[in-house]
């Protein structure tokens, strides 16, 4: 489609959506023959808006069809939130090293995402989402959360991705979601929340040596809460490399479940592995377990003595995509557009 003023384009997207919505969905829909509509960000104008946040406010709420955000390479300096009200959403950049959403804020974790997706049924590709606070600096005096996404709907897959920051980087906070091929980077608890989550083929890359190298960081802080509540980050085929030490996880919630798998970890990891946090004591209802994994942090002898094993049909049950309930909804990702 030939670029309009984002003022037509809006009454015409409308219009579009508008014919094609019934009744709510669980599920997004196609327009027809499968393929997924499109509007463009450009930040030199030639596509239908300038700004990432413009799109989305000209998408209709309780839109139901899949619409791709096609992002051209750049940096998009704004704070970037997706309504709850609309899902179905992909968004597609040039790829991570040349399309990126940053924004600097740090006051409190709640309101410090440079992005916070609301709805469910979200996609991204090929973006770097970016926290700049404090970042690049020789050293730091004044840590906070400052988160680069905040991911609060449920069925959500990311590709191609990254994530940077240093404290929180990633509020993996509620929902399935699934993430391959990305790039996580921070210093502290910097992949955190209560989703039930695979990472699949990522670089999760520790930071903390840049900025304090006597200072010790932590990777994950996963928050499950209930025994029967469905939780839990599973990183399979990964790398976990980066600069200082940081321990794999410790247990924001009681009942904390974090498993790695067949991935490789450098010396980064601290040989202690894990901590219970404000849960010792009952460190037995911490789920934590490493399992064929490589690399010389990979070495278990002096982890903590709390640290599972589990057989090969429990392990198997976090590792299938049925986790997430993948094999539900990850094939109805579109792959097609116009």
């Amino acid at each position: 489609m030939k670029n309009l003023p984002s003022f037509l384009f809006a009454v015409l997207l409308f219009a579009l959506l508008h014919c094609w919505s019934g009744s709510e969905a669980s599920d997004c829909q196609y327009s027809k023959n499968h393929v997924a509509y499109t509007i463009t960000v450009d930040k030199s104008g030639k596509g239908n808006f300038s700004s990432v946040q413009s799109a989305i406010n000209h998408i209709p709420e309780r839109n139901t069809r899949w619409i791709r955000i096609r992002i051209s390479s750049g940096k998009y300096n704004e704070k970037v939130t997706v309504p709850a009200r609309k899902p179905c959403i992909v968004f597609e950049g040039a790829g991570r090293h040349l399309t990126s959403i940053e924004w600097g804020d740090h006051q409190d974790t709640s309101t410090s995402a440079t992005f916070t997706s609301n709805p469910d049924n979200i996609v991204a590709k090929g973006i770097t989402f970016k926290n700049t606070y404090n970042w690049g600096k020789a050293k730091i005096t004044n840590w906070r959360q400052a988160v680069s996404a905040r991911l609060k709907g449920d069925k959500y897959a990311f590709y191609d991705c990254a994530f940077l920051g240093l404290q929180d980087t990633l509020w993996d906070e509620n929902g399935l979601h699934y993430f391959r091929g990305c790039y996580i980077e921070g210093a502290v608890d910097f992949i955190f929340g209560k989703a039930q989550s695979i990472y699949e083929e990522c670089v999760i890359s520790v930071n903390i040596g840049k900025y304090e190298k006597e200072s010790k960081g932590s990777i994950t802080a996963q928050k499950k809460e209930w025994p029967e509540y469905k939780s839990g980050f599973v990183f399979k085929n990964c790398v976990i490399n980066g600069t200082g030490k940081a321990i794999l996880g410790r247990a924001w919630g009681p009942y904390s479940t974090v498993i790695i798998y067949n991935s490789f970890l450098s010396e980064v990891v601290d040989p202690k592995g894990w901590d219970a946090w404000e849960y010792y004591g009952h460190e037995a209802n911490l789920t934590y377990v490493e399992a064929n994994n490589n690399g010389e942090g990979a070495n278990t002898s002096m982890r903590v003595s709390w640290l599972k094993k589990l057989s090969s049909n429990e392990l198997n049950k976090f590792l299938d995509i049925s986790f997430i309930n993948g094999n539900e909804w990850l094939d109805k990702i579109p792959t097609s557009f116009n």
